[in-house]
């Protein structure tokens, strides 16, 4: 299974750090049915963070409105690293 990692905080936040091999996929695009979202299988481990967890919770739950079955909350970037 694949695993994808979807930063949902906004393109200027992205560009001030990410972590590595992330996608950017602000939270507001997910509600907007984002393209990119196709290139993503429903059944891929996808974990999603943001700054303080809070955005990726929201993006957590639009993700499996929309039939993605493992999502995660990564929280934000220290914590995901911390879990690698």
């Amino acid at each position: 299974m694949s695993k994808v990692v979807i930063d949902v905080r906004e393109p200027i936040e992205f560009a001030s750090g990410h972590a590595e091999g992330a996608i950017n996929i602000p939270v507001g695009s997910i509600e907007d049915g984002v393209s990119a979202l196709t290139n993503i299988d429903r059944d891929a481990e996808v974990i999603v963070y943001c700054r303080s967890g809070g955005r990726a919770e929201n993006a957590k739950a639009q993700l499996e409105s929309l039939g993605y079955e493992n999502v995660t909350n990564g929280i934000n970037q220290p914590s995901l690293e911390a879990n690698e």
